[in-house]
């Protein structure tokens, strides 16, 4: 393990000009901690969680409502005939259904906690995602958010994708070759050099959606 030590140091001392000329190209930002300076965002969140709560009482209210009838039906179930027990049975496991329905509606993936979400916070990250794109101006490749679980790329620069310069190498044409406007690969054989615009390639990989107001502060680049 010694003898492997000044080979390191050596590799080290060799990368460390490169990873010195890259500095300024990769920067990240704390979305987690702008979105807490946001009074935007304090004012969107707490509107979440009050409806959060509404729903959630709206919801425990039927099922108490439920468990009285079924309480009720165990207890009188011996004085009543069949046809009664039938009846009051189908009315309970139908009230059982409509809860059920109520709360996929309220808190379901598609449901009105998760449109509300998106209605009041989308704009929000669409601003915060818009002011990365600023910052990161000519001067940065890419900007990492800190922020979120998976360190999710916010921007990266367009004229860095070598998406179809790795298809070519695997002798795969891409499907969009030599089309107007496609830019991928056309500096391959070309020095690395500062991007002249502030084109973005918006990263979708680790967006979550969250639960009852809560969840993760991913921002999504606009729509």
């Amino acid at each position: 393990m010694k003898r492997l030590l000044p080979l390191r140091l050596l590799v080290l001392s060799m990368l460390l000009p490169a990873i010195a000329s890259h500095a300024q190209r990769i920067a990240f930002v704390d979305t987690k901690y702008i979105l807490g300076k946001m009074p935007d965002y304090q004012s969107a969140q707490s509107e979440l969680d009050r409806l959060s709560s509404q729903w959630q009482k709206e919801i425990d209210d039927r099922w108490e409502t439920i468990r009285k009838l079924r309480d009720a039906y165990n207890a009188e179930a011996i004085l009543l005939t069949d046809d009664m027990k039938a009846s009051r049975r189908e009315d309970i496991e139908k009230k059982e259904r409509e809860a059920r329905d109520l709360q996929k509606k309220r808190f379901g993936p598609d449901g009105d906690l998760f449109k509300k979400r998106e209605e009041l916070i989308q704009p929000i990250q669409d601003r915060i995602y818009q002011a990365i794109k600023e910052v990161a101006g000519t001067t940065y490749v890419a900007i990492f958010d800190i922020g979120s679980k998976g360190n999710n790329v916010l921007f990266a620069s367009e004229k860095y994708d070598k998406s179809d310069s790795v298809l070519r190498k695997l002798g795969i044409r891409p499907d969009k070759e030599g089309e107007p406007g496609n830019t991928r690969g056309d500096e391959e054989e070309q020095p690395d050099r500062q991007p002249d615009d502030g084109g973005a390639q918006p990263q979708r990989d680790g967006g979550s959606s969250p639960d009852r107001g809560g969840g993760e502060n991913t921002i999504k680049p606009p729509r």
